[in-house]
């Protein structure tokens, strides 16, 4: 034991024969595993580099950081020997794995961020992956994506980005828009000049042709839908047109106490249907332009809050551009045909009930153009429901002893005339459409799907 109270540079060997503990102030030892692994990592880093595997994905960013090939034999030894960790050392390349397709389908950054906002990636958990918000994310994450064979390289993705180019329409697009009004102006003349017989037989060809020019124009167009609709959609849309054009004069001759034959039941409104098909032209050039103004606030957004900021005055705009030129359609033709094909309900509330419908229409086939289609069918069910049940309601009063289920109705059609009760269900059902379609369309990812579709 005096052995251990010699001076600096003594051996001390109390752990046996063969190991030896070098004395304070001793640099001669030969090194050890540990030292060995020291001195590799203060030559080439902790192998992070390796760590992440040869499958392509930090191919573009190991030249920034000191890639393997600077590293020498002993520290690219010292990494391959040790256990990877478990840890999540990058967590944007465990967010790459995550969304492989995402990253290797997409030809630009922004659809990438449209696709993560998709997956519910926000600004705020951005900050998690060390960005500032989503667009940067992306970009990093688009810029660490391997150069897929035969794909696209960065070069083509800058040319052209996809995120800022609206969707393709076939050209004379906004020649197809104007056949619907046309075609039905073309009817509206036809019915009056015939009588009888004719008339009907005028009707049916008129009403077939019109369904054909109007699909003509919204398959060929921005207003085309890159979803099948709701089955149901369909049939409200029609239940909706059809009570434009004879329910009012059938709700007023019910509350009249009739009808009293079927000639009762043939007051055909035809101005707001005239008035409708027209507007769809305005309503094609209006869903062009939101297309075209969107892309371009998308190119030029650095994050979600402030593409949604800036879209959401967009679609207000562009709702209030079509109400504007519908209701200078509706005027004109009322002026027009003056009381021959206005109905029974020519009044204020019949002109605000038909541009109600108009924008109802719209914001469906708009959402339809963007993917969403479960709402838009809600609420023309519920707008459809609501014309339905008024007509149930006042036939159901004349029942013994249910005269009170017919009272609402009878005192709003006594007010404000037959028109009324479209103007309160379409107007409510749009109201309702259009805070949906201000939380909808203006996410980036709603724009990103619906770009090029077939």
């Amino acid at each position: 034991m005096s052995e251990l109270h010699g001076l600096p540079g003594a051996h001390v060997d109390p752990l046996g024969d063969g190991v030896s503990v070098p004395a304070f102030g001793e640099g001669s030892a030969a090194p050890t595993s540990a030292s060995a692994s020291a001195s590799a990592f203060a030559e080439g880093g902790c192998g992070r580099g390796d760590e992440d595997g040869d499958s392509g994905w930090d191919a573009r960013g190991r030249g920034r950081r000191g890639g393997a090939g600077t590293r020498s034999p002993l520290a690219r030894a010292a990494a391959r020997a040790r256990p990877p960790r478990r840890g999540a050392a990058d967590p944007v390349k465990a967010l790459m794995h995550r969304h492989r397709e995402l990253c290797e389908r997409a030809v630009d950054p922004l659809e990438i961020a449209a696709g993560l906002e998709a997956h519910g990636v926000t600004d705020r958990a951005a900050a998690r992956f060390r960005h500032r918000d989503v667009f940067a994310l992306a970009e990093e994450m688009y810029a660490r994506v391997p150069a897929l064979p035969g794909g696209r390289t960065p070069s083509t993705a800058a040319a052209c980005p996809a995120a800022s180019r609206p969707r393709q329409v076939p050209p004379g697009w906004a020649l197809f828009a104007l056949l619907p009004g046309a075609v039905c102006a073309a009817a509206v003349a036809g019915l009056a000049l015939s009588e009888g017989h004719l008339r009907l037989v005028a009707a049916l060809v008129g009403a077939l042709a019109v369904a054909l020019a109007l699909r003509l124009a919204l398959r060929n167009g921005p207003l085309r839908a890159v979803a099948h609709p709701v089955p149901a959609t369909r049939a409200w849309v029609c239940w909706l047109l059809a009570y434009a054009l004879l329910g009012d004069g059938l709700l007023s001759g019910a509350v009249a106490g009739g009808p009293d034959g079927p000639g009762d039941l043939w007051d055909p409104a035809v101005a707001p249907l005239l008035a409708l098909a027209l507007a769809v032209a305005p309503a094609i050039w209006c869903a062009r332009l939101f297309a075209v103004r969107s892309g371009g606030r998308l190119a030029a957004s650095r994050g979600l809050d402030e593409f949604a900021s800036s879209v959401r005055p967009l679609l207000f705009g562009t709702v209030a551009l079509f109400l504007g030129a519908l209701g200078s359609l509706l005027a004109g033709v009322h002026a027009l045909l003056r009381d021959e094909g206005a109905g029974p309900g020519h009044g204020a509330p019949a002109m605000v009930g038909a541009t109600a419908l108009g924008a109802l229409l719209l914001l469906a086939r708009l959402l339809g153009v963007y993917g969403f289609t479960r709402a838009p069918a809600l609420l023309l069910g519920a707008a459809g429901s609501c014309e339905a049940v008024a007509l149930a309601l006042v036939f159901a009063g004349r029942l013994p002893g249910c005269e009170v289920l017919a009272t609402p109705v009878t005192a709003a059609v006594d007010a404000g005339g037959p028109g009324v009760v479209p103007a309160v269900a379409c107007g409510g059902a749009a109201l309702v459409l259009l805070v949906h379609a201000a939380r909808t369309l203006t996410l980036a990812s709603a724009h990103a799907g619906s770009r090029d579709a077939p």
